[in-house]
């Protein structure tokens, strides 16, 4: 007789915040889950009975990890996957299947997956090494984006033109030419093994332009509705030509001429659908576990007009973080503080964010900032 989905035992590779989410809402369904990360104090340490410190990219360590379990998934792609796929051939369930978190792993081979599948995403080269960059000198300017490694901004680095390349990086890299874009926008999507796919609404981000991550994220985008559909259907062709089960989220520019481009991908729960745990009938996080449990996948739609707000350590401070003027955020009507459970803050780390739900989006985008001039995270 098979297991129900209470005694399965499920293995978690990554213990930050966003476990830490997904944890969460593991415990309203009553789930096993066991935890590794490198981080003796991760976010998720004392939320799981069994909590496992060591490498994600270490063959071993992953591999007697995830021997006795029933299914793995996980909430950062940098894991090791050559474990995965032993691990997957022995019959263990893992979601998202390993050779998908290895091709989004690489942003080269996410670039020529959209090519080959006839996904809109802006022009690029692959290079090698720094100095073939002058090769491309009339095409300037460009993002360059390690291949591998690059994580909230980090591995990014814009080169604007080919006499000024002393930012650039000497390894494998995607040259991404310069989107013109409108706007930013994000489409929460989800598939189980049955093949059900279902889209959270596109939501609309802001970028802090010093760090280059999330700042805001106002749900539901302000956009009309055939560019709504056509980012939807765009999200959806992504996952099934994947294949995946499990989360995925579809990063998007809306460029000034009214085009989709699809920039990145990421395999699991995401900063651009942290306001459907208060906004949206499902979390991205209830609807990550359906997906790989293969249960039904949950409503989408939003309940009320959110804004995403996210916490980050304040410019100038690093240790022992304190959370300035957190008494007065709470009196705000429609306010959801979620803090991460990190002891330590330093400059523009994700420390927690805040939801603001209102009946009217401006409203919301309103006391929003208010929370970002009052909320510190400070040491």
């Amino acid at each position: 007789m098979s297991k129900t989905i209470q005694q399965l035992h499920i293995g978690l590779l990554g213990g930050g915040q966003l476990g830490r989410m997904l944890i969460q809402q593991a415990v309203n369904l009553n789930l096993n889950i066991s935890v590794l990360d490198p981080d003796k104090n991760a976010p998720c340490r004392h939320l799981v009975k069994k909590f496992t410190q060591g490498s994600l990219t270490d063959y071993d360590t992953v591999y007697d990890f995830g021997k006795d379990k029933d299914l793995i998934t996980i909430e950062i792609e940098n894991v090791n996957i050559e474990a995965l796929k032993a691990l997957e051939k022995e019959g263990k369930q893992v979601f998202p299947q390993p050779h998908i978190i290895e091709l989004i792993q690489d942003k080269g081979s996410q670039k020529m997956f959209y090519q080959r599948n006839g996904i809109p995403s802006s022009d690029f080269f692959l290079i090698e090494k720094k100095s073939q960059i002058a090769k491309y000198a009339g095409f300037f300017p460009f993002f360059q984006k390690l291949r591998k490694g690059g994580y909230d901004g980090r591995g990014v680095s814009k080169l604007v033109n080919p006499h000024q390349l002393d930012k650039a990086f000497d390894a494998p890299s995607v040259l991404e030419r310069l989107v013109d874009f409108d706007k930013e926008l994000s489409v929460v999507v989800a598939r189980n093994q049955s093949g059900e796919v279902k889209c959270f609404p596109v939501v609309e981000c802001e970028f802090n332009p010093q760090a280059n991550l999330v700042e805001y994220l106002f749900s539901p985008a302000s956009i009309k509705k055939s560019v709504e559909k056509e980012a939807i259907q765009i999200a959806s062709t992504v996952a099934e030509k994947l294949g995946i089960v499990g989360l995925l989220a579809v990063e998007l520019f809306l460029t000034k001429d009214g085009k989709i481009l699809v920039n990145e991908i990421a395999p699991r729960p995401h900063n651009s659908g942290h306001q459907s745990i208060e906004g949206n009938a499902t979390s991205q996080f209830e609807q990550h576990l359906r997906a790989i449990l293969n249960l039904p996948l949950g409503d989408t739609a939003i309940l009320k007009p959110s804004v995403m707000v996210n916490l980050l350590g304040e410019f100038g401070h690093e240790g022992t973080a304190v959370y300035e003027g957190l008494e007065d955020v709470l009196k705000f009507k429609g306010v959801y503080v979620h803090l991460y459970g990190k002891a330590l803050t330093k400059a523009f780390r994700k420390m927690g964010h805040v939801t603001i739900v209102d009946e009217d989006l401006m409203k919301a985008k309103q006391k929003a900032r208010m929370v970002k001039n009052t909320l510190k995270v400070v040491a």
